[in-house]
Formats: C-alpha cells, sequence, structure tokens
C-alpha cells in the first residue's frame, strides 16, 4: 500500500483524524507555513531568565497562578512544542543562552532547528532526573538544575522548560490501562478517539492540579533567579472544545491547529534584583549523544510519540 493510499486509509476509518487535517490545512494556509506567524518571537523579547511551563492554557495559569508580577498574554508561534521550537530558535546562534529542559523535542529535532546554544542540559535525559513513577522531570528537578545552570552561567540568558503542566498527571488517580505501552496510540489521540473511560472534568482537573504542582517550584526560581525574568509557555492544550473551521471536538496540542485554547500563553515578568550583565561566547555544549530508544521511549511517556 502507498504512503497516500494508508494515509486516506486511516482518514476513513478514523473521520475525527479526516476533520483535524482539513483543519490543519485551514489554518497552515495549505500547508504554506510551518508554524504560526502571528505569534510573538520569545527570544527577541528583553529578559535574563524564560521559564517555560509546557502545555499551558493563559485562562488556566490566570485562574491558578498568584505568582508575584505583571501577567499579560501573549500569542505563540507554535500549537506544539515542536513549531514553537522552529518558530522561535530556527537557524539561530544563542551563544547568549543556557537551556536547561525537561523535554526531549529539542534533542530529537536538533539537526533541523540548527540551533547553536552556549550549553544545553537535557535533564530529560538524566536517571537520577527522570521520575520513572510518573514517566516525567518533576518540577523541583527543573528548579534543581535551573538554579545550578545559574550558579554556573551567571552572565547568561538562562531559558528553564519544565513539562508540567504538559501530561502525563503527576500522582494522579487516573488510571488508564497501556498508557505507556509503545504499541497504543497517545494519550490524547486516545481521548479523542473516546478510547479512554475518563470524563472531560477528570481530565481538567488534572491538568490543573499539575500546573498547580508545579507554580510553587516556578516561585522559587523567581525568589532566587537574578535580573528580569519572564514566565511563559510554548502552547496551550485543548481539553474537548471545538477546534475550527470543522467544529469537532479537539484534545491536546494537534500541529497546526492555531486556536485561541493552543496559542494564546501567558507572560509574566519580574524582576529580583539588578539585571544581568549577558556576555556572549563559542559555544561550550558538547552535543553528547543520548541513546535513540532512550529518546523515544521518553517521548512516548510524555504523550508525543503513538
Amino acid at each position: 500500500m502507498s504512503g497516500m493510499s494508508k494515509k486516506i486509509g486511516i482518514a476513513l476509518a478514523n473521520p475525527e483524524l479526516f476533520a483535524r487535517a482539513i483543519n490543519r490545512l485551514y489554518h497552515t494556509k495549505l500547508r504554506e507555513t510551518e508554524f504560526n506567524h502571528r505569534g510573538l518571537n520569545f527570544m527577541d523579547q528583553d529578559w535574563d531568565n524564560l521559564i517555560i511551563l509546557d502545555g499551558c492554557r493563559y485562562d488556566t495559569f490566570e485562574r491558578e497562578s498568584n505568582l508575584p508580577g505583571q501577567l499579560s498574554e501573549v500569542e505563540s508561534l507554535g500549537s506544539m512544542t515542536v513549531e514553537f521550537l522552529h518558530g522561535n530558535l530556527a537557524d539561530r546562534s544563542m551563544l547568549d543562552t543556557v537551556y536547561v529542559t525537561g523535554n526531549g523535542q529539542f534533542y530529537h529535532n536538533s539537526g533541523s532547528l540548527n540551533t547553536s546554544f552556549y550549553d544545553v542540559e537535557n535533564v530529560w535525559s538524566e536517571d537520577e532526573f527522570w521520575d520513572e513513577q510518573n514517566h516525567t522531570v518533576l518540577p523541583e528537578s527543573m528548579v534543581h538544575c535551573g538554579l545550578q545552570a545559574s550558579k554556573q552561567y551567571p552572565n547568561k540568558r538562562l531559558i528553564i522548560h519544565f513539562i508540567q503542566p504538559h501530561y502525563p498527571f503527576i500522582d494522579s488517580d487516573i488510571e488508564i490501562d497501556d498508557a505507556f505501552d509503545p504499541d497504543t496510540p497517545g494519550f490524547w489521540m486516545r481521548l479523542m478517539r473516546g478510547q479512554i473511560d475518563v470524563s472531560e472534568e477528570e481530565i481538567r482537573e488534572a491538568y490543573r492540579s499539575n500546573l498547580r504542582i508545579a507554580l510553587p517550584h516556578v516561585e522559587k526560581l523567581l525568589t532566587q533567579l537574578s535580573g528580569k525574568t519572564v514566565v511563559t509557555s510554548d502552547h496551550g492544550n485543548m481539553l474537548d472544545e471545538r477546534s475550527s473551521p470543522i467544529p469537532i471536538r479537539e484534545w491536546g496540542h494537534p500541529q497546526g491547529i492555531y486556536t485561541e485554547e493552543l496559542t494564546k500563553v501567558p507572560w509574566l515578568e519580574y524582576q529580583n534584583g539588578p539585571r544581568k550583565d549577558i556576555t556572549t561566547g563559542s559555544t561550550k555544549h558538547s552535543d553528547d549523544e543520548v541513546d535513540n530508544e532512550t529518546v523515544e521511549e521518553h517521548l512516548k511517556q510524555l504523550g508525543y510519540l503513538s
């Protein structure tokens, strides 16, 4: 069976996927754009430290957060992490910046991104920081690694990329059979197909809980990092809302769907003491290789690969 025939067969068997594909063509202007060009390039903004909460909707952040600082809303360049990375980082030299990330997508897509940071810490690849019980990197691990990087590189811009409130849900009562089996579809896809017997409100509460768990750790960073810190997100998350133009109910953060729920994200600015004296330099990053099986296993557990 040809690749096109296979795709047609999948679409016919899964009408919600066919409708999503039509919506994607609409939002990406028939695939002429690789990301949401209406969004803001976060790397071009004025900050010393950028804290990214993965998959955090503006409305949920506004409701749950009591963090100090000035909150506004901005539009992201992507509806998923890979789009966000390409829109903000592709073909850029950022030798004044250190990237500390709990998300393996930068490593997984580094070849096509062609981005040079001064250093990158792939927290997700380190056994001591990957939580096997919850299949994620916990927020306290990101605080630990972020503060270490801040001490090691006091004159560099710092990006700290948390996983939360992104799935998996930490210490959740929601039980999903074969949730992390490599032969089963991803979590959000199974929800969309009605293959998981969990109510919409249970999912919404688990998502909000993930954010509530992360916020005290974010506040710890705000009070300990020097200079101007921004708290934001790479994209939002659909929680059974209607997409457009075909009004199917959507879950997760599908590529190329630029609804408000997916692209409207928080932008919280907070300053703690004097600004950093930022310097640039040649790359220090050693490009240590991570086993491909480890990369794919962790991305699968985070719900990225089906």
